[in-house]
């Protein structure tokens, strides 16, 4: 296999590798806790992973995407803005755990203490990308993975939210440890400047707004259905999605992955042919996956997800018809990606707070199962519409500049 076949696969399983750490996290998280205690526990990874995908985009895809001609700054300049950034963000966090009470506070006071180890240790992903290593990344990654496992398994029974955001934190540490080891002799002799990310104009400005609107949103609005309704919701939610973890790893590989190999089939008939049959194959195995789990017995289900298991089941069939259009919409955003970049950012704002509503006035008509019918009801909407675009989309000639990083990174 050639070196940058090579590169793919290790790419490919470090995607991997991050978001079977984010998974199991919450499967032990939820097998240790109460289910009152995973909801606390919930709201405070909700808050986490808005901020990981403010830092993502912000940071991370512009290391990866911005033609840097020196590369070795730029992955220490990224890594230098992110320990201010989140270092920052932490006092936040610190000052509003001292301010809420009870559980909640401490794990918002936990989060705030750990943030900037493991915002830090992610983002080392992205240096290790631009500076073509990502072989690099998997070791680091994988270590990760390890840790933060062998860390929470041990942890006893009924474990309080804020002694499990500690130690899932805290297990950061070896593989920021290796990764910043294995990033030095190729940052070794440049500066950093957060200037770059001081400026107008910066590229992370465009990547946040589509976060904001295509992830942020939805998990800013779950985040306020703890905050007033109740955090049993944000609890049965999450342990929904998380079963559907695979899924993600699925999706987020086509958006990634995707893009170099479609601009290679010439013009929009093939693109679209490739592409709709890549967005049947991925519904039909959200909808597998949903049956099989909705057919797993409840005694293996309580092994997955402890007590949570009960109120995240009776989701099972929402979030399961969720993510079987999601496929559909993935590489329905895929395509636009390829043909029109230009042409998702309005469909990511408009379908996204749809969403948002869809999710609120469901709760309010009919608790969390309507909520999660809600989200179902807009990620429907937002695949339809992507589609339909796709279809009125005019391309006269087979795209030149489909396969550059920033078309895409713009879905």
């Amino acid at each position: 296999m050639s070196r940058r076949g090579l590169a793919a696969v290790a790419s490919v399983l470090d995607q991997a590798a991050s978001s079977a750490t984010n998974i199991l996290v919450l499967v032990l998280a939820a097998r240790l806790s109460s289910t009152s205690g995973f909801a606390d526990f919930s709201m405070v990874y909700v808050a986490f992973s808005v901020l990981l995908g403010l830092n993502m985009a912000y940071v991370g895809q512009t290391v990866v995407l911005e033609k840097d001609e020196r590369p070795a700054a730029a992955c220490r300049s990224a890594a230098a803005f992110t320990a201010a950034a989140s270092a920052c963000a932490g006092a936040v966090l610190v000052l509003a755990g001292l301010l809420l009470p009870g559980s909640p506070g401490r794990a918002f006071l936990a989060l705030g203490a750990v943030l900037p180890l493991v915002l830090l240790q992610d983002v080392l992903r992205y240096c290790f990308s631009a500076l073509r290593a990502p072989e690099r990344a998997l070791a680091a990654d994988s270590l990760r993975l390890v840790c933060v496992v062998a860390a929470l398994a041990v942890q006893p029974a009924g474990a309080s939210a804020g002694r499990l955001v500690l130690v899932w934190g805290l297990s950061a540490l070896p593989a920021l440890a290796l990764g910043l080891w294995l990033l030095r002799p190729h940052v070794r002799g440049a500066r950093a400047s957060l200037r770059p990310y001081l400026q107008r104009g910066h590229l992370g400005r465009r990547f946040v707004v589509e976060f904001a609107v295509g992830n942020g949103s939805s998990q800013l609005a779950v985040l306020g259905l703890g905050a007033f309704a109740t955090p049993l919701a944000v609890g049965a939610l999450r342990g929904a999605t998380t079963l559907f973890g695979p899924l993600n790893v699925l999706f987020t590989s086509a958006g990634a992955f995707g893009p170099p190999v479609l601009s290679r089939l010439g013009g929009k008939r093939a693109t679209v042919r490739a592409t709709a049959l890549l967005g049947l194959v991925l519904a039909g195995l959200g909808a597998g996956w949903a049956a099989a789990l909705y057919l797993l017995p409840d005694r293996l289900g309580r092994q997955l997800l402890g007590d949570t298991w009960g109120s995240a089941s009776a989701l099972l069939p929402a979030t399961g018809v969720q993510y079987a259009v999601m496929g559909l919409g993935t590489c329905a955003l895929l395509t636009l990606r390829v043909l029109n970049p230009r042409a998702t950012l309005s469909l990511q704002i408009v379908f996204s707070l749809l969403s948002v509503a869809l999710l609120l006035g469901g709760y309010a008509l009919a608790g969390v199962p309507g909520a999660a019918w809600g989200l179902a009801a807009g990620s429907a909407l937002k695949a339809a519409a992507a589609w339909w675009r796709v279809a009125r989309l005019r391309v006269p000639a087979p795209c030149q500049d489909s396969a550059s990083p920033a078309a895409a990174a713009t879905a």
